[in-house]
């Protein structure tokens, strides 16, 4: 599939995580990063960042949901647990999307939710860390396209493993 990816988050607050999901946005290729209403000191970003990524890729700062502007025939789909929410394993991911996340101590904002085109939750007992959020939708995202790698063999591979069980050299 081809199409592009962006990854935001909602009123972020905590330095470390802001810059470990905008790094992963990056390594994956993700085409920009966005920021509503963040608590952060946004000048602080860089410390965090040890990738560059903000150098790489564009990061947007928006301050409320309603000025959060994305390109013609981007669908925003939020990332929250909520009962009538699709669970990330059965979401058909759209071809552009932009993916945006909530707080660390928090939901997104019903405004923002209002907003969204699709809601998914990653099926879990509770909240993890944003950055761990945003890394299981990019991978969701990654294989559920068809961008798929072939595994590694492993070295000898099942000959290998044949011999060794065996005692054979």
């Amino acid at each position: 599939m081809k199409g592009y990816f962006a990854i935001g988050v909602e009123s972020s607050s905590k330095i470390m995580n802001a810059g470990n999901l905008l790094r992963t946005t990056h390594a994956f290729g993700g085409s920009f990063f966005f920021f509503i209403e963040p608590a952060i000191d946004m000048h602080m970003l860089e410390q965090s960042d040890t990738a560059r990524s903000t150098g790489e890729m564009p990061v947007y700062q928006f301050n409320t949901p309603a000025e959060l502007l994305l390109p013609k025939g981007c669908s925003l789909v939020g990332v929250e647990l909520t009962e009538d929410a699709v669970d990330l394993p059965n979401f058909r991911h759209p071809k552009q999307a932009a993916y945006v996340l909530g707080p660390e101590k928090g939901s997104l904002s019903p405004a923002l939710q209002a907003r969204c085109d699709h809601i998914v939750k990653i099926p879990m007992k509770f909240c993890v860390n944003v950055g761990i959020a945003g890394a299981i939708v990019i991978y969701d995202r990654m294989v559920s396209t068809g961008r798929k790698y072939e595994r590694p063999v492993h070295v000898g591979g099942p000959d290998m493993i044949r011999h060794l069980a065996f005692g054979k050299p």
